[in-house]
């Protein structure tokens, strides 16, 4: 009797066990990789990182752009910046994971919405109101899902499922980090007190990226 209570007791734990077993490896595997040393892998991921936001992520430099658009405190951009970053880190990992799995042909079009949507808030709002960081949040998940299926592309190494999502996270959050920093130097706390800060910078800059985001949906969905 003892032994059967035990054997029920562990055998949800030993389910478990084989669930995760098996996400583990639901990842695309890079074999290319397979040997390399971990300071390769690293440079490896952050570079592809980077790069998947400069010089071939421009919907997501227009993203980053307009949730700092509407600020004039660095702090409530980083607010927004980190929610974003928890996000789609969050829906990075779980989806090379296959917890969470969406096609691209969905993602893809959601994505430039999610573009078109933070610019036309910019444009009927004079502040940020509160739900501006849930939103960030929740739209984060969906860019992190963007990012999950480019990095299923190249695949991950065996092994090194957790060092390679890190870096290519790093990789994005460092290209993020130097877009807040150039637009915050450059346009917002120069101009940020002048009368003229959202007519003459917020509106067109907003109007811009509606626009591109919008025929980018009409072309994903196409």
């Amino acid at each position: 009797m003892l032994g059967n209570k035990n054997f029920i007791k562990a055998f949800p734990l030993f389910i478990l066990f084989m669930a995760v077993a098996n996400i583990a490896a639901a990842h695309n595997i890079n074999y290319a990789l397979e040997n390399a040393p971990t300071h390769e892998i690293a440079l490896y991921y952050f570079k592809l990182g980077f790069t998947h936001i400069i010089p071939q992520g421009l919907d997501h430099v227009l993203f980053i752009t307009g949730i700092c658009l509407i600020n004039t405190k660095l702090k409530s951009i980083i607010y927004q910046a980190t929610a974003f970053t928890v996000a789609h880190t969050i829906a990075l990992a779980l989806s090379m994971k296959n917890i969470i799995v969406a096609p691209g042909a969905i993602v893809e079009p959601v994505i430039a919405l999610t573009i078109v949507f933070i610019a036309v808030e910019n444009l009927l709002l004079s502040e940020l109101k509160p739900w501006r960081i849930l939103l960030v949040f929740l739209f984060g998940l969906i860019h992190g899902l963007g990012f999950a299926s480019a990095l299923n592309e190249t695949g991950l190494p065996p092994g090194k499922f957790f060092t390679s999502i890190f870096l290519f996270n790093a990789g994005i959050e460092v290209c993020q980090l130097l877009i807040i920093a150039l637009l915050f130097g450059l346009i917002i706390f120069p101009f940020k007190n002048k009368s003229w800060y959202h007519k003459a910078i917020v509106y067109p800059i907003s109007i811009a990226i509606a626009l591109i985001g919008s025929f980018w949906a009409i072309e994903r969905l196409l």
